[in-house]
């Protein structure tokens, strides 16, 4: 299995350390967030990793290398000045990542959560990792349902997304239809967010996912990257 993190976003809300240093570069714990995530990839026996890159995209290849050091095999991607967004990502990336199955995440988020305990090929088009909702987003985004199913409708409470899924390629088929004539769409190559093709999939009961209760940190803010560097470097981690 491959899997793709997500790492090009600005980091504008984490200001004023991204004006130098890409937020997934930056250091929690004692080593940067993408490591922690590249550690566990690795345990769980994935070898390939896709790493999509922007803003100050030049700094991961001299600060990762060829991902030899944890038994992986990382290919960079330059999406360019702009960010193509998760769904323009993940279809730039597509010839990389192959016809099978594939875990994303997010670059800028913590997690106990082992890799392993994810499903290698998922039942439909997408299987989400789901949390308990952060002080910051308290709404959430979806409902996870008692048979495992994901869905945006209804009055059930609902789960925040992780940033952490397994994919199919087939997630993607007739974007185009489902995305619309939104801004970027146009573009070479594609700018656009997966979210209105998740809630495709979901309409179609075609998205299962898992709730995490372990430890799970949306990197959003200085001052969250503060408190999570205090966690881990505490004694009990």
């Amino acid at each position: 299995m491959k899997a793709m993190i997500f790492s090009a976003g600005k980091g504008e809300r984490m200001r004023p350390l991204t004006l130098h240093t890409p937020k997934p570069l930056l250091v929690a714990g004692g080593k940067p967030l993408i490591v922690w995530h590249l550690e566990r990839l690795a345990a769980a026996g994935i070898d390939e990793v896709v790493i999509n890159t922007a803003w100050l995209g030049d700094q991961f290849a001299p600060a990762l290398g060829d991902g030899a050091r944890w038994g992986l095999r990382l290919h960079f991607i330059d999406e360019g000045a702009v960010p193509l967004e998760t769904g323009g990502g993940i279809l730039n990336a597509l010839p990389i990542l192959g016809d099978a199955p594939f875990l994303v995440i997010n670059g800028d988020v913590w997690t106990d959560m082992e890799v392993a305990r994810l499903p290698r090929t998922p039942a439909g088009d997408a299987h989400l990792v789901l949390v308990d909702n952060p002080a910051q987003h308290p709404r959430g985004d979806f409902i996870l349902h008692d048979d495992g199913h994901v869905s945006d409708d209804g009055d059930s409470a609902r789960l925040t997304y992780a940033g952490i899924g397994v994919y199919r390629p087939a997630i993607l088929d007739g974007w185009r239809a489902v995305i619309g004539d939104t801004t970027g769409a146009g573009a070479t190559p594609p700018q656009f967010s997966l979210v209105p093709l998740l809630r495709h999939a979901m309409a179609q009961g075609r998205v299962t996912g898992q709730h995490h209760r372990g430890r799970w940190t949306d990197v959003g803010t200085p001052e969250r990257l503060a408190q999570l560097d205090a966690q881990l470097q505490s004694p009990h981690g």
